[in-house]
């Protein structure tokens, strides 16, 4: 998700996901959940905003082909589990389609899994429910965004977080582990080595990014545990943060105006997913 994009939207309910309760709890992942499972279940939901220039119905944006998921990225909004969960590890698998949409695209392919996803509805630019994210956009990949928001009587619901980091030329945030732990309410911290002369252009790279190529396979992991977390992309942890509050809730993929598949979206037990990703250039983004 891009900063900006949280403003872009202008949103309204097509379903009421979350309660009004500024915390939460969840059930701990003790054998494996498949998130795509549920969704060919009924057992997710889904909310959109408005947009001046994407508007499908969920049923159109979010269907099962051949046992994958494709985001058609039509839309501003997300598909989220009705259940909430806490100390897991998800394992996300997915490509980019072929195509950008509306005012996205000529920017770059973005998208992201929202997660301890509580409160109400729009709660974040009318459009997003406060939680955290592990962002999946070209160019910052594993992102770590903490998003706090207001119900519709101006209440707050206040997300928080610590993370080790360090400021770049532009003074932008980005993860480094080892510095000094700082509080933060909302923002984001990049992972260690985005480039600090990123564009959002379409298919921008920076010389570190560890982005298979479009159209070949990716592996973001968000490991949740307790009050910490760690992403992990195409093997790689690329970012960490402690004392999340809340630290439990809702797990939701994003639609942001890129198209994408997901051919695996699971929570599993902590200390049981062992499965190696080889670096991008031995082969990881098999088609």
């Amino acid at each position: 998700m891009t900063i900006r994009s949280i403003h872009l939207v202008t949103g309204v309910a097509v379903a009421l996901l979350f309660g009004v309760a500024l915390s939460a709890s969840g059930e701990t992942v003790t054998q494996a959940v498949n998130v795509l499972g549920l969704f060919r279940e009924g057992k997710a939901e889904f909310h959109l905003g408005t947009s001046k220039d994407l508007n499908d119905p969920p049923s159109e944006i979010f269907k099962m082909q051949d046992g994958m998921l494709h985001v058609s990225g039509r839309g501003y909004g997300y598909m989220a589990t009705k259940q909430s969960f806490e100390n897991y590890h998800l394992v996300l698998e997915f490509k980019w389609g072929p195509n950008t949409w509306g005012n996205r695209k000529t920017h770059t392919r973005d998208n992201g899994i929202l997660y301890h996803a509580t409160g109400p509805h729009g709660a974040v630019g009318k459009t997003w429910p406060a939680s955290y994210e592990a962002n999946i956009i070209q160019g910052g990949m594993g992102d770590f965004l903490v998003l706090s928001g207001k119900t519709p009587d101006g209440t707050p619901v206040a997300y928080s977080a610590v993370c080790e980091f360090v400021l770049d030329r532009d003074k932008e945030k980005c993860w480094k582990k080892g510095q000094p732990r700082q509080k933060l309410t909302s923002g984001r911290v990049n992972w260690e080595k985005r480039d600090v002369d990123w564009k959002d252009t379409l298919d921008f790279r920076g010389k570190d990014d560890l982005d298979a190529p479009v159209g070949e396979w990716n592996r973001l992991e968000v490991i949740a545990r307790g009050n910490t977390v760690v992403h992990v992309f195409n093997g790689q942890v690329v970012n960490e943060a402690f004392e999340l509050f809340p630290c439990a809730g809702k797990v939701c993929i994003q639609t942001e105006g890129a198209e994408m598949v997901v051919r695996r979206f699971e929570l599993l037990p902590l200390d049981t997913f062992k499965e190696p990703w080889p670096p991008v250039a031995s082969g990881a983004g098999s088609k």
